[in-house]
């Protein structure tokens, strides 16, 4: 069986929040500013759109930092009143961008916030899973007795690494493979979000937090390979090993979590592109209908995509109680996960 955090048995979601970054750019301005190289290459404008199904992505301003934006996340939630600063005795950052390599962007967050001296804090690394295991984490903390409190969040910025991106197709030295395997680059997006979780007990309106289930398959570290400035990822391979992964992992984590598609009420996915989501709800037997999309929108937000999804539906009221809300992503390395909350 997959190792599984489950079942934690006194965790809720106690607060949820997220912010959109406000600058969009679409598709199509990307494909004319790369139609050189798309000329050459024999590429007809309008794959981004067509093939990944991407309209849009977002950018902050220009200069914005990660942890500025993970801040006003976190600051939304807060002001909703669930739980006061003073009482969060953990803080985990999961973005994959950082402010710096060191100092950790969440003590930065944990200034901003102004939170406790004894609220731990430190930063958690994990591709597009990487809140997943924040939450997994905080709530094992809060399990354990250590703390009541916790809060994940994240704060991704794609501008510095799309148009460093553009500019290097734009090198009349940039070659077929180089383009092909840079791709991928384009779909990122940007956003932040923040949740917090609490000891039930605590808080009136919680929503429960079962766990997680994981599987690893990391023989495939070497099918997307990021800098900031610089992403190579093969595509194919990594869309058959990510699908081929999440299909070992989720009649286990189906059978967990004692659930089957009848009993599912949301599927809130690591959102990558059009044909990856096509393909993992036929693989998997999803019914469609059942997962919001943001990608066409949004792109690819990496870790920040299951947490803005989920705090989407929850803003746009078409969450119930009692609703089984699945969480699912696979980030690279590659790792998956799937996880459980009932409303």
């Amino acid at each position: 069986m997959a190792p599984t955090s489950a079942p934690f048995g006194r965790v809720v979601v106690s607060g949820l929040a997220h912010l959109d970054a406000p600058v969009v750019v679409s598709s199509r301005d990307i494909d004319g500013r790369l139609a050189a190289p798309m000329e050459r290459f024999g590429m007809q404008p309008g794959v981004l759109e067509e093939l990944a199904g991407i309209v849009e992505r977002r950018y902050w301003e220009e200069g914005t930092q990660p942890s500025a934006v993970a801040a006003r996340a976190a600051e939304r939630l807060l002001e909703r009143g669930a739980v006061g600063r003073s009482e969060i005795g953990a803080l985990v950052n999961t973005s994959v961008c950082r402010d710096y390599v060191e100092p950790s962007t969440a003590c930065i967050v944990h200034a901003k916030l102004g939170l406790s001296p004894e609220a731990v804090n430190f930063d958690v690394a994990n591709a597009c899973l990487g809140f997943l295991n924040g939450m997994d984490l905080v709530a094992t903390m809060i399990e354990a007795g250590q703390i009541d409190h916790g809060l994940v969040v994240d704060g991704e910025g794609s501008r510095f690494t799309v148009e460093t991106t553009i500019a290097r197709l734009n090198d009349p030295a940039c070659d077929r493979e180089t383009f092909r395997d840079s791709f991928a680059s384009l779909t990122l997006g940007s956003g932040a979000a923040a949740m917090l979780l609490s000891r039930a007990d605590l808080v009136e309106d919680g929503h429960l937090y079962r766990g997680a289930a994981y599987r690893a398959a990391t023989e495939h570290n070497h099918l997307c390979i990021g800098q900031y400035d610089d992403m190579r990822t093969d595509t194919k391979g990594l869309l058959t090993a990510g699908l081929s992964l999440a299909k070992e992992l989720y009649p286990e984590a189906a059978e967990t979590f004692d659930l089957g598609d009848d009993e599912a009420h949301r599927y809130i996915v690591h959102q990558i592109s059009q044909v990856h989501t096509t393909m993992l709800c036929d693989l998997l037997d999803l019914d469609a209908g059942k997962m919001p999309l943001i990608y066409p929108r949004f792109g690819n937000i990496g870790p920040a995509g299951v947490p803005i999804t989920l705090s989407k539906e929850q803003d746009a009221g078409n969450l119930s109680s009692g609703d089984r809300v699945v969480l699912l992503g696979v980030g690279s390395g590659l790792n998956a996960a799937v996880g459980e909350i009932v409303w």
